[in-house]
Order: C-alpha cells, then sequence, then structure tokens
C-alpha cells in the first residue's frame, strides 16, 4: 500500500512511529529504513530525491551499505522527514549549525574553514598564553547545560566516577573506534558538568576540573574521529579552559596535541604546527619529559609533511631525548599512550608523510618502523593497527614491494572493518592511490579497486 503523506513527505507521519520503523531509526540502520520505506510504496528514486543521494547509492545501502557519518545521517533525517531525535540525531546542537552551514551555499566551504582554524587558533593562544595572539578571542565554546539532577555537594569519590567513565569510553575508542562510544561521551559529559554547580573543597574542585578537560578532550576526539569538525573545535575548546582552569599544563599540551593531529589529518600541517608549538611552551611548563616527547614527535610529522627533512631530523632527535629520560609510571595518565610502540608509530608516520617527496629515501625507513609497531599491537588497538598496516602496506609498494604491499594491506582491510571510524577510509587512500600506479600488474590493480570499493563502503 501507497501511503505518501500529504505536504510533500514521502509517507504519512504516523509511518515512523511503527515499531520496526522505530527500532531501523533508533539502531541508525538506514538499510532497514530504506526497505521499510520501499513496503510503503517509497520508490528508490523518490528514497535518492529526498536525501540527496544517487539511486545507485540507494540502492547500494538497500543491498547492506552501512551509513555511520553523522553529516549524512542528518541529512536522510531531514530529506525524509524523520524527527532527529527517532535516530538519536537531536543533542547536538554544534553539529546542527555545521549542517545547515554546510548547506546553505552562503560561502565556500574551504573559507568557512579558514576562518573556523583561525579562531581555534586564537582561542587556543588566548588560553595557553593568557593573552589573544592571533586575534579577538573565540568564547563561543559553551553547549547547553544539562538538566539531569546532580548531587548538591561531592567529594572525590564523584570526581574518581568520571575519571573511570572516561577511561572505559576511551578504551572503546582505542579498540573499536570513535563510532562505537561518542554518543556515551557527550550523555556522560552533559551529566559530568552538572557537579560544578555542587559545592566541593578546593582539592575536589581542582581535580574536577582536570576530569571534565580530559572528558572533553574525548569527546573532541570521538568526535574528530567521526568527521564532526565544529564539534570537535567546541570539546577541544571546553577542554582547554578546564584545562587551565586546573593548572594542569601537561593537559593543556595534550589537548593542543590533539586538535593538532587533527589538522595534520586534513593535511593542514602549518596550522597543526602552531598548535604543537603552543603546545610545547604548556609542555616544557609542566615538567612531563614524556609530554615534551609527544610534542617533539607531533612537530616532526608536521615538518615531513611540509618535506623540511632537516627540522625532521632535529625533532626525531629531541624525541628520543626526551622519551629516553622520561619515567612513563610518573607520567599523566593521558601521555601513557606514548610507549615504545608509539614512538614507532609516529617515527614511521614522519617518514610516511617524507616519502610522499622522496620515495626511494624514506619508504624503506617508513616501512622498518611500522613493522616494528604492527608486530605489537593488540585488540585493544585496532584502529591504530589498521593505520599502521595501512602505512606499512603503502611504503611496501612505494619501496617496489608490490605483493608485501598488497599482502599487509589486506590485513588493514580486513581489522579495518571491525572499526567504526571516518578516518579509516581517509587513511587509505593513499595505499588505493599507490597499488592503483601499477597499471601492468593485474594483483595490484584489483587490490586498488578492492580498497576503493571498502573506503566507499566506509565512507557514507
Amino acid at each position: 500500500m501507497n501511503t505518501i503523506g500529504s505536504s510533500g513527505s514521502l509517507v504519512a507521519p504516523e509511518v515512523w512511529d511503527g515499531r520496526e520503523m522505530r527500532e531501523a531509526l533508533a539502531s541508525r540502520n538506514i538499510s532497514d529504513i530504506y526497505k521499510l520505506l520501499r513496503k510503503h510504496g517509497v520508490s528508490q528514486r523518490q528514497i535518492a530525491a529526498a536525501t540527496g543521494q544517487s539511486q545507485s547509492e540507494v540502492s547500494e545501502i538497500l543491498k547492506g551499505r552501512q551509513v555511520i557519518a553523522y553529516d549524512v545521517l542528518a541529512r536522510i533525517a531531514d530529506g525524509l522527514g524523520v524527527p532527529r531525535g527517532y535516530m538519536g540525531l537531536a543533542y547536538d546542537g554544534a553539529t546542527a549549525v555545521r549542517v545547515a552551514d554546510s548547506d546553505s551555499g552562503d560561502s565556500p566551504a574551504e573559507e568557512d574553514e579558514t576562518v573556523k582554524r583561525r579562531k581555534f587558533l586564537s582561542h587556543a593562544a588566548a588560553v595557553a598564553m593568557g593573552a589573544s595572539v592571533f586575534g579577538a578571542e573565540e568564547s563561543g565554546w559553551a553547549a547547553a547545560s544539562a538538566q539531569t539532577p546532580a548531587p548538591s555537594r561531592i567529594g572525590m569519590a564523584d570526581v574518581q566516577q568520571i575519571q573511570a567513565a572516561t577511561k572505559a569510553l576511551r578504551d572503546l575508542d582505542y579498540r573499536y573506534g570513535g563510532g562505537t562510544c561518542r554518543d556515551a561521551v557527550v550523555a556522560q559529559l552533559h551529566w559530568a558538568k552538572q557537579l560544578l554547580h555542587a559545592s566541593c573543597t578546593d582539592q575536589v574542585q581542582q581535580r574536577l576540573f582536570t576530569s571534565l578537560a580530559d572528558m572533553h578532550s574525548l569527546a573532541g576526539w570521538t568526535s574528530f574521529d567521526m568527521g564532526l569538525m565544529d564539534p570537535a573545535r567546541s570539546h577541544f575548546g571546553q577542554a582547554l579552559q578546564f584545562a587551565k582552569q586546573a593548572n594542569d599544563d601537561s593537559l593543556v599540551a595534550n589537548v593542543l596535541y590533539r586538535m593538532g593531529r587533527v589538522y595534520l589529518h586534513y593535511h593542514q600541517p602549518n596550522e597543526a604546527l602552531k598548535l604543537f608549538q603552543l603546545g610545547q611552551i604548556a609542555a616544557q611548563d609542566s615538567g612531563s619529559s614524556l609530554t615534551v616527547a609527544v610534542m617533539c614527535a607531533n612537530e616532526g610529522w608536521a615538518y615531513g609533511m611540509l618535506n623540511l627533512p632537516d627540522q625532521v631530523s632535529k625533532m626525531l632527535g629531541r624525541t628520543r631525548d626526551e622519551f629516553a629520560r622520561a619515567r612513563l609510571n610518573e607520567a599523566p595518565d593521558w601521555v601513557r599512550f606514548f610507549d615504545e610502540n608509539d614512538l614507532h608509530a609516529v617515527t614511521g608516520s614522519v617518514h610516511d608523510a617524507l616519502a610522499e617527496f622522496d620515495p626511494e629515501r624514506y619508504a624503506p625507513m617508513a616501512v622498518a618502523e611500522t613493522i616494528k609497531c604492527n608486530e605489537s599491537y593488540d585488540v585493544d588497538m585496532q584502529r591504530s593497527h589498521v593505520f599502521g598496516l595501512g602505512m606499512q602496506a603503502t611504503n611496501h609498494i612505494r619501496a617496489g614491494d608490490v605483493q608485501e604491499g598488497i599482502k599487509v594491506g589486506r590485513q588493514a582491510l580486513e581489522i579495518g572493518a571491525q572499526v567504526k571510524s571516518a578516518r579509516v577510509p581517509d587513511r587509505l587512500r593513499p595505499l588505493q592511490l599507490e597499488a592503483a600506479k601499477h597499471t601492468t600488474n593485474s594483483d595490484a590493480r584489483d587490490f586498488s579497486e578492492q580498497v576503493r570499493k571498502f573506503r566507499e563502503s566506509r565512507s557514507i
């Protein structure tokens, strides 16, 4: 039966309240949603027109192709006339603004993003240095306050609960990607921020500021992992403010490091370098050699992307020196991830960046470092393992060992299928392109197409 509704909607409003439909909406199972719409007489062409997708995309989704990107989910919900709350999309005002702005066509997206990067850098400088260095301070980071009741007085045990929740959610992010836990982080954060209104000792308040900074940092990181730039920026901005209120220089450095990594991912090494250099000041003030090592390593990565090998060499040398001085058991919790394995991983990333300009020299070096980290990754670090295998495979191919690159690359695809991260398809793009260069090698051509299909299935 065709139940196309009035006022231009595809179906009558009551269709969205059916049991099967509500279950599909709640789980964001777009494939099932489209199948149910088909049962109600809605054609693939009508779905495509309403959601802004091609008919071939709709067809692929009907066959089981997943949709995980927030922007696409929001566009589908709005296009079909689904109440956003049915899909758990209504809580994030910053994302809603971003979606609206990106659809408005008022100005080029590149210009918008440039302005946003500059505003965040201005905010970061103002918080980290106590003065607005690059322009007027941007202060609109605060999200709407939550309404869930909270205690009127808190102690250290309440703060420790926040820390435990953050650790558990961070472990999920490391293992399965931000898509498995971002909503939970944001929800937990809304509740935790209510504790700011409770009475407590000065010691508890300082620990609360630190805990909220760390949770905001995780919310920013998981937002970035799902491709949600504006919410990521908002959370990182608030994380900086709380870290500064807690007088925690190491955590200030960590937040700046993470935002710098966002810009590295989007191939903006100059902006990343500015944030890493700001973070380096805070890292030095913290007295933590491990924090300084993290900042040096990532400055080296930015210099690699800028093809400045002399600067890379200096930064990697300093990274190794600071790492050798660090006492891991005394380091702050949020930098203890940077162990021997991660040192190999970031060194491999630096050489991978340089290999884009000089593959003959740097690709073998990238392979050697990524092999070391990939041998040590376990199931708790699946996303990092995918990234490491992708880099190793790419540089095997750059170095001329195409078959080994294909073999390692297939491992990356196998593990990548288990990770809910918008970064995975982005980070595998170089592998696809390198394999495609070998036009006379049928295995390489087939593998490049396999990577392309994998990336396409994970990117929508």
